[in-house]
């Protein structure tokens, strides 16, 4: 197996397992803090490996497989276990279920934060040179990337619309191109090619902007919004899907290999693990039996009207959604491997 490969796959088993593992503290700090006894903290899905330790009456283990993590409250589905979950008002019982998604959803704006404040911002008024195609007339006059472009025929460059503008303009004849390569300013002769070789531009080069940094404050309220369009997205995406303006392949359900095939691909795993932890989240809030959306869907009716569903009728509700849930996810995977995620 290539070193580069195990990394990889070390970081997206760690990543992810550790905002399962987040979603479940959540759930597991909001029972402790309403009085509700937990039996249970595990690390991975059975079967055991062994009991770390014990903690106010609460076993800590770890578990053979290690995506995800579960909390098992004392009484959880039994309303007749006194101090159980089952037992508790449904207030208590709709703090609980909430937590686990809430958690997710913070932690979602907490590596947005993280992302946007490593990123910075950027500054468009410089131009720079990210990419420089081999035998293009760029290569040829020795620009480099990270060359700064400051003048087309003594023309200041101050963004990337007038410098397409003004080679546009100059197509297939020769032009004076001033460039800033560290302290040093260099001017060069080249031609611009109209037209240009499939997927290369007049000059063969691929710009970008510099990266200045950016306040605390300003990469919190670009993380808020990056979560909002997130939330957004994931909820109108059926209503897309619908309608036609979303694709198939677009609003796919992938699995764990089709996370990884996407995360071999992404440039920066704090905005993958960002956008992971906000779906989960959101989708665990999903009316779906088995669900944290459906438990508290079937708690409504008992703090609307007072009056409560059947536990036998709740459990089975329970027990058939997931069920199904895992056969969904058992087709999910398999369909990662059988027809793999097409990237773009």
């Amino acid at each position: 197996m290539d070193t580069a490969f195990a990394v990889q796959l070390l970081q997206f088993i760690g990543g992810l397992a550790a905002l399962i593992v987040v979603h479940e503290l959540g759930h597991f700090i909001a029972a402790r803090l309403c009085r509700v006894e937990v039996e249970e903290f595990g690390i991975g899905f059975p079967p055991r490996i062994t009991r770390l330790f014990k903690f106010s009456g609460t076993e800590f283990t770890l578990n053979w497989i290690p995506l995800g993590g579960f909390v098992r409250p004392k009484g959880e589905n039994d309303p007749a276990v006194e101090g159980g979950l089952a037992a508790a008002s449904p207030w208590v019982r709709l703090v609980v279920l909430f937590a686990g998604p809430a958690m997710n959803l913070l932690v979602g704006v907490a590596l947005g934060v993280m992302f946007f404040y490593s990123m910075g911002d950027w500054v468009t008024s410089k131009v720079l040179i990210q990419q420089v195609a081999d035998g293009s007339p760029a290569y040829d006059a020795g620009i480099q990337a990270g060359d700064q472009i400051m003048e087309v025929n003594g023309q200041v460059v101050d963004s990337t619309e007038k410098l397409k503008a003004l080679i546009a303009a100059n197509a297939n004849k020769q032009i004076t191109l001033v460039y800033l390569r560290g302290d040093e300013r260099v001017s060069v002769l080249l031609v611009p090619r109209d037209p240009p070789p499939p997927n290369q531009g007049a000059i063969g080069v691929v710009l970008t902007h510099p990266r200045a940094p950016i306040s605390l404050d300003l990469a919190f309220r670009r993380s808020v919004e990056g979560t909002a369009e997130n939330i957004r997205g994931i909820l109108l995406l059926p209503f897309r899907l619908l309608s036609g303006q979303a694709s198939p392949e677009e609003s796919r359900i992938v699995g764990y290999k089709g996370m990884f095939d996407i995360y071999q691909e992404v440039r920066s795993p704090l905005w993958f693990f960002m956008v992971i932890s906000i779906s989960l989240g959101v989708i665990n809030l999903f009316p779906i039996p088995a669900l944290d959306g459906g438990r508290i869907l079937l708690i409504l009716p008992e703090i609307m009207f007072r009056r409560r569903i059947p536990p036998r009728y709740e459990n089975a509700i329970h027990l058939v959604g997931f069920t199904l849930l895992i056969l969904l996810l058992i087709y999910v995977n398999l369909q990662d491997f059988i027809n793999p995620i097409q990237i773009p």
